[in-house]
C-alpha cells in the first residue's frame, strides 16, 4: 500500500541515488559550461567582436557550431534535465513539512519554492539545448519579447510583466548578498575538501554570485521598464541587459568585470560538481 510517507521515502531514495548524483554532476558541469560561454560572448561584445546573442541561446549556438556541437548539446541537455529532477526530488523531500507549523513549515515552503524555481531554470536551459541540438534553436531575446508582447494582451498583463521584473531584481539582489555573505557555502559539503579547494570555491563564489546578480538585476529592470513604457521590445533578456551595461559610462570596463564574474560562476559550478550536496 502506498501513501505520502512512501512517496516521500521514494523521493528521498531517488534524491540520494548514485545514478542521479552522477547525472547531477554532469548537469552542474553543463551549467558551468553555459556560464563560461556566456562570459566569452560578453567579452566579445565588450571588445567589438560580438555577433551572437550574449545569453543562453548564444551559448548554445556557439556549441552547435563546433565540430562535436550536436552530440555535446544532447549531453548538456540530459545533464540539465538531471539537475531539474534533482530539484524535483527536493520538492518531494520537503513535502511533509508543508502541513507543519511555525519554523518547520516556513523552512519547508522556502526550500520548496527555491527548488521549484531552480527546476524551472534547469528545465528551460535543457529545452534550449535540445532545440539547438535538433536544429530548431532561436534567439531567446526575441522569444522573451514575443512572450512579453503576448502577456501585455492579458487583463493586467502589464502589471504581470512588471511584477516579473521585480522578482528577477529581487533574485539578482539575493545573488549579490549571497556572494557577499558567503552563504553559498551552506549548500556545499566541504568537510572532505582540502583547504586549497575550500579557498578556491569560496573566492569563485564571492566573485561569481554578485556578478550574476548584477546581470539578473539589470534583466529585471528592463522588464520593469518594458511594463512602465508598455513596450515589449524593452524586455530583451540577458543579452539586452549586457548591452545596457555596455552603453553605461565606462561600459567596456563594467561589462568586462561582469563577464569575468560570470566566468567565475561557471568555474564555481565545476568545483560545485565535485561536491553536489543538495540545497
Amino acid at each position: 500500500m502506498s501513501g505520502p510517507g512512501t512517496a516521500t521515502g521514494a523521493a528521498g531514495r531517488a534524491g540520494n541515488s548514485d545514478a542521479l548524483e552522477n547525472l547531477a554532476r554532469v548537469g552542474l558541469i553543463a551549467y558551468g559550461v553555459v556560464h563560461l560561454l556566456i562570459a566569452w560572448l560578453a567579452l566579445q561584445l565588450a571588445w567589438g567582436g560580438g555577433g551572437q546573442s550574449a545569453d543562453q541561446s548564444g551559448a548554445m549556438e556557439t556549441v552547435a557550431s563546433s565540430p562535436v556541437g550536436k552530440p555535446l548539446l544532447w549531453v548538456l541537455g540530459i545533464g540539465l534535465v538531471a539537475l531539474a529532477l534533482w530539484q524535483i526530488a527536493e520538492v518531494l523531500r520537503w513535502r511533509s513539512g508543508w502541513s507543519a507549523t511555525g519554523e518547520t513549515r516556513k523552512r519547508a515552503v522556502k526550500k520548496t519554492v527555491k527548488a521549484v524555481a531552480k527546476a524551472v531554470v534547469y528545465a528551460a536551459l535543457a529545452y534550449t539545448a535540445f532545440r539547438f541540438a535538433t536544429g530548431n534553436g532561436s534567439s531567446s531575446s526575441a522569444q522573451q519579447q514575443q512572450t512579453a508582447a503576448g502577456v501585455f494582451g492579458w487583463p493586467g498583463g502589464r502589471w504581470l510583466v512588471g511584477l516579473l521584473g521585480l522578482v528577477v531584481i529581487a533574485v539578482g539582489v539575493h545573488h549579490v548578498i549571497k556572494g557577499a555573505k558567503k552563504s553559498f557555502l551552506k549548500e556545499i559539503d566541504l568537510a572532505s575538501a582540502p583547504p586549497a579547494a575550500e579557498r578556491t570555491v569560496t573566492r569563485l563564489g564571492q566573485i561569481g554570485y554578485p556578478a550574476k546578480g548584477v546581470a539578473l538585476a539589470v534583466v529585471g529592470a528592463l522588464f520593469v521598464w518594458a511594463a512602465v513604457t508598455f513596450d515589449p521590445a524593452k524586455a530583451s533578456g540577458l543579452d539586452g541587459a549586457l548591452r545596457t551595461v555596455l552603453d553605461a559610462p565606462f561600459g567596456k570596463a563594467l561589462l568586462t568585470l561582469v563577464a569575468l564574474g560570470i566566468a567565475a560562476f561557471g568555474a564555481f559550478c565545476f568545483v560545485r560538481a565535485r561536491y553536489p550536496e543538495r540545497t
